[in-house]
């Protein structure tokens, strides 16, 4: 008899442990349906507004840029289709650390080619749909005199 009882009360403990585990499993955001913002994408167009000013940027045409994100960094390349070997020659790169909060992705640049940029924070609003990521935020630094929105939409390249 002390057997028995001892076998269901042990069964009976296995079974709410299993359960809790699984409870605290679907709560995790691995588990969700929410497309992860990990991997490489590439920019495929980009609108910069400046006070009365747009600007509009079709990334596939003459250029390249693809971002690449990990679990806590961001790393992004830039440059033109001709190999530097004409007047639109350029490259662009930087990174740092990155936070997702509450809706917002947000960016320490701690390494950008354009020095001046480097130790600054963005915070960009973002949406993944499918393979598409887009993003927009302010870019402002006072000492440059920047203050921008930044529009950007990505396709997903990897996961």
């Amino acid at each position: 008899m002390k057997k028995t009882v001892l076998f269901s009360s042990l069964t009976i403990a296995v079974i709410i442990l299993l359960s809790s585990c699984t409870i605290n499993k679907k709560n995790d955001s691995s588990t969700t349906n929410t497309p992860s913002i990990i991997g490489t994408w590439k920019l495929i167009s980009g609108m910069i507004i400046e006070g009365d000013d747009t600007v509009f940027t079709d990334y596939t045409k003459n250029q390249e840029m693809i971002k690449i994100i990990n679990k806590s960094h961001f790393a992004f390349l830039k440059h033109d289709l001709k190999n530097g070997k004409d007047s639109n020659a350029n490259f662009e790169s930087g990174g740092g650390k990155y936070y997702l909060k509450e809706g917002k992705y947000i960016e320490y640049l701690e390494y950008c080619n354009t020095r001046e940029w480097e130790n600054n924070t963005f915070e960009f609003e973002y949406s993944i749909n499918g393979d598409t990521l887009t993003t927009k935020g302010i870019e402002e630094i006072t000492e440059l005199d920047i203050n921008q929105i930044i529009i950007e939409k990505y396709v997903r390249a990897t996961k």
